[in-house]
């Protein structure tokens, strides 16, 4: 188990090239930058908005987000070394070869390749250089940008379930909610939103010819 954690630590401060992206491991100073990322308009996407600006509540944002033996995080950079997101495996289970994704983008750089290229290059690293054997991810039915680059990149959904909705006062009668409404289920005034449990194994993977 030693041994093993050890070579993990020494294959994760590499950096990961890919056509339009460098992926490296995140830092504090990588936190720091997403201050200058933009904002989400459609309110669905507020909970992806980045609100911290003092140096201590990042650092505590960044110390709270990569503390732990079970969970590894990286930053996202464009050719031009522009901070464009930060991706992050938890849930680590090294002998099961197997974790939960979880990626951000800054909503400047979305709609333009970078997360096609992204999620690919790091799934060439996560099962060829990492040696794992499934990948896991969690995502609301209503995020259907990210729902077509999962499924571009080999993930399918495996379980659908309900969760309570991270803004309860959401205005029920915006368009953005409007829209979407199918993805939303409201009972005794509560809003719950349907989430999609989706995984990619190293055999699917190695089928795909999108890379």
């Amino acid at each position: 188990m030693l041994a093993l954690a050890g070579e993990w630590r020494r294959i994760l401060v590499g950096i990961i090239k890919g056509k339009y992206v460098v992926i490296t491991p995140f830092r504090l100073e990588d936190a720091l930058k997403m201050t200058e990322w933009g904002f989400h308009e459609n309110p669905l996407f507020s909970d992806y908005n980045f609100p911290l600006v003092s140096y201590e509540s990042i650092s505590k944002w960044y110390n709270r987000k990569t503390f732990g033996l079970n969970k590894k995080y990286f930053a996202i950079y464009n050719k031009e070394n522009k901070l464009i997101g930060y991706l992050g495996i938890k849930n680590i289970k090294r002998i099961l070869g197997q974790s939960t994704l979880g990626i951000v983008f800054d909503p400047n750089y979305i709609n333009k390749g970078y997360g096609t290229d992204a999620l690919g290059t790091f799934l060439g690293y996560y099962f060829n250089d990492l040696n794992m054997k499934c990948l896991y991810l969690e995502v609301a039915k209503f995020n259907k940008r990210a729902i077509k680059v999962y499924e571009k990149t080999g993930f399918v959904i495996i379980d659908e379930y309900l969760m309570d909705y991270h803004d309860q006062y959401i205005d029920l009668n915006n368009p953005y909610f409007q829209q979407e409404r199918s993805a939303f289920v409201i009972n005794r005034n509560k809003i719950y939103n349907y989430i999609y449990k989706m995984k990619i194994d190293k055999d699917i993977y190695d089928k795909l010819d999108v890379f």
